[in-house]
């Protein structure tokens, strides 16, 4: 018998990103194929530097982005870059989908709002998160998050950080540590550029609580909207559909 045709899934990638390919390639479940086009921005990508402007040039160049993409025919795409959402804040970002959606036919979620959608699955509303990024730009991660109706608990952000990409899972891992805190009911990491997969399930061992990524949660929303109802072990009880009603 010829072999089922994959479910496609499509993810948009910053430039320069080296990290989440190979994370997306690694989460990959079986009865999917994932395919990728880079999207638009200019400048030092990772850098904390020019976050904003770039930001800016993906959120413009993405109707060219989605067009490749979609040529793939996928059942859904992804704007894999969690930071996108800060500079379009809730109400820019429902319209900016919604228009793409209408263009297309085809469902667009991004990072921030998969990381929304499965905490709401998760049944939690007090969290802590921790960043890469600078000052500024985690404190629009809380304001964002507070937006969507979280309780923020305890936040903090990587010191040290010269670049996104050239950070470690590692690092990660103390991060899920640092921001910790009794009376949060979950961890929030934020930064598809930042690795995270490989250190989930050891940091729910650690804090005794769901811990969770923007990658993970993207790939957790891209399989749902997919209808792709079974999980995937070693990254994390999100993916692993603990929380599956």
């Amino acid at each position: 018998m010829p072999k089922a045709k994959s479910i496609r899934l499509g993810f948009l990638i910053p430039p320069g990103n080296p990290n989440s390919e190979p994370e997306i390639i690694q989460m990959q479940h079986p009865d999917v194929s994932v395919h990728f086009t880079r999207m638009v921005a200019k400048g030092v990508t990772g850098s904390l530097d020019g976050q904003e402007a770039r930001n800016q040039s993906q959120i413009d160049h993405l109707p060219e982005n989605i067009e490749l993409l979609s040529l793939v025919q996928p059942s859904v795409i992804a704007l894999t870059h969690t930071a996108t959402s800060y500079t379009l804040g809730i109400e820019k970002e429902t319209q900016l989908i919604a228009k793409m959606e209408q263009t297309f036919g085809i469902p667009l979620i991004t990072a921030f709002g998969s990381v929304v959608q499965a905490l709401r699955q998760m049944r939690v509303k007090k969290i802590a998160f921790g960043t890469p990024y600078n000052l500024d730009s985690t404190l629009q991660c809380k304001q964002l998050l507070e937006a969507y109706g979280f309780e923020i608990i305890q936040f903090g952000r990587l010191e040290g950080v010269q670049n996104i990409y050239d950070e470690t899972s590692e690092r990660a891992l103390e991060l899920a540590h640092q921001v910790d805190h009794p009376e949060a009911q979950a961890i929030f990491l934020s930064g598809v550029g930042m690795p995270t997969i490989d250190i989930l399930c050891a940091a729910e061992k650690k804090v005794h609580k769901p811990v969770i990524s923007s990658v993970a949660a993207t790939m957790w929303r891209a399989l749902n909207i997919a209808q792709v109802n079974s999980g995937i072990v070693g990254f994390g009880s999100l993916l692993e559909r603990k929380y599956d009603e």
